[in-house]
């Protein structure tokens, strides 16, 4: 009988270690792309300009050589690994919040896609799991189709974070690289833009569900001049994993994040998480709050050389009403009231 107890408490023990271990390696690899995205590609600069100013500069000026006749990459769908994609820290990434992927409709291989996502929050945290990494199954639940992540084209500029995002199947969001995309790399392609950008970051924030879509009509352009479809996605409990200040319109806060956002191509927020060691604690790590992101119905679009504005706007209307009606046919299922309504701003 004692025997048994010991043993017992001691397979207790084992367990209840085995736990605090994956929380603990979920903690780091959200940490690591927390500082992947606010400070690698300054970092890796500083270190590879420092480096050239030591005995060990041939190895920095080799990297540079490659830098140059590397360049365009990005533009040209960039340089994809399956091995990274499916790196075991990704699935630690997925857990700690956890984060899921919810199919609702079959997708063409024959067909050229481009996913909206909705909301931007203030990483994307659920963008970047869904679509940069296998965590949650994308291959799997969308067989041959190839995601694409488009994100600011100035991330491409910075030394090893730009090869570190290529690897995950990162591209940059500009016309060059979507228009090689969409028609010189075959087909089952789907880039997936985060349509409200910098501008929707600004208004993230817990218990908000609101998008900046009425004025952005660029995707629709683009899907039409290359007869991709759009698909609806939003991304429940994206802008619950952190807290942000909301400075109001006109206000000298405001003003410095639209400067920024203009001229730059982010807008700088004022946010926070919970603490490396307590989630009593203010620090950069995100709240562990389930994101769960819903792949909507895909919208057949004509193929359109010069689409007209008219044509633009009605296809923009059909994306906007579909956006609505995926968001009022999950928000019960995902937590949220009946009454909860989606603003479009």
């Amino acid at each position: 009988g004692t025997g048994s107890n010991i043993l017992s408490s001691l397979q207790d023990l084992f367990w209840l270690s085995k736990s605090k271990l994956e929380k603990q390696l979920q903690i780091i690899s959200v940490l690591q792309w927390v500082l992947t995205f606010l400070v690698m590609g300054v970092a890796c600069t500083l270190i590879l300009m420092y480096i050239l100013c030591t005995d060990c500069w041939a190895i920095a000026a080799l990297y540079l050589a490659w830098l140059v006749f590397d360049w365009n990459t990005p533009k040209k769908g960039g340089r994809r690994s399956q091995w990274v994609r499916n790196w075991a820290i990704w699935r630690y990434f997925r857990d700690y919040f956890p984060i899921r992927l919810v199919k609702t409709h079959n997708l063409l291989t024959t067909r050229n896609y481009i996913f909206g996502y909705h909301p931007h929050g203030i990483m994307g945290l659920g963008a970047f799991c869904n679509f940069s990494t296998e965590a949650t199954g994308v291959g799997q639940k969308f067989p041959g189709i190839r995601p694409y992540l488009a994100t600011l084209a100035g991330n491409f500029r910075m030394p090893i974070l730009r090869d570190y995002l290529m690897s995950g199947g990162i591209c940059p969001v500009n016309r060059d690289s979507i228009d090689y995309i969409l028609s010189k790399n075959g087909t089952g392609n789907a880039i997936i833009i985060v349509v409200g950008g910098a501008a929707e970051s600004l208004n993230c924030t817990p218990g908000k569900n609101s998008v900046t879509l009425k004025n952005r009509k660029g995707f629709v352009k683009l899907a039409l001049r290359h007869g991709a479809d759009l698909v609806p996605v939003y991304s429940f409990g994206e802008n619950e994993v952190y807290k942000q200040v909301i400075f109001e319109e006109g206000s000298w806060g405001r003003w410095v994040q639209k400067k920024f956002q203009k001229h730059i191509g982010f807008a700088p927020c004022i946010f926070h998480g919970r603490g490396l060691f307590s989630s009593n604690t203010w620090g950069l790590l995100p709240y562990s709050k389930p994101i769960t992101t819903v792949v909507g119905e895909p919208i057949t679009i004509p193929k359109v050389d010069n689409p007209s504005q008219e044509e633009v706007d009605f296809y923009h209307s059909i994306y906007v009403d579909s956006l609505i009606k995926l968001f009022d046919k999950y928000k019960i299922k995902f937590g949220l009231p009946e009454t909860e309504v989606l603003e479009v701003n």
